[in-house]
């Protein structure tokens, strides 16, 4: 076999790609397959701190992103004349905790 074990994951030199749920699994047999070596038990340990690193932060992004979503769309509604500017101003006291949620 010419290699392709791990999806050429070698070759993921961008964030977004090895965030993907599929990579996470190469990443995942990679850190394995390493931790099996015996002799590797570093590359193994840097690659499931990795993991974890990537787990984190996109569920801190999607946390985030779910929390701003109202807001974002009360300017984006806003701005193509859907919604008013108080609905905007209520979508952000309740972001922040301080109203009710925007009206439809």
């Amino acid at each position: 076999m010419s290699g392709g074990s791990y999806n050429y994951l070698y070759q993921d030199d961008e964030l977004h790609e090895l965030a993907r749920y599929s990579r996470m699994e190469d990443l995942r047999s990679m850190a394995d397959r390493l931790a099996g070596l015996g002799y590797a038990a570093d590359a193994a340990a840097e690659t499931e701190e990795l993991l974890v690193i990537l787990r984190q932060s996109r569920i801190r992004a999607e946390v985030r992103a779910r929390r701003l979503a109202a807001v974002w769309k009360a300017i984006e509604w806003w701005d193509s004349c859907d919604w008013t500017e108080d609905q905007v101003k209520g979508a952000l006291a309740q972001f922040r905790g301080e109203g009710e949620e925007p009206a439809p």
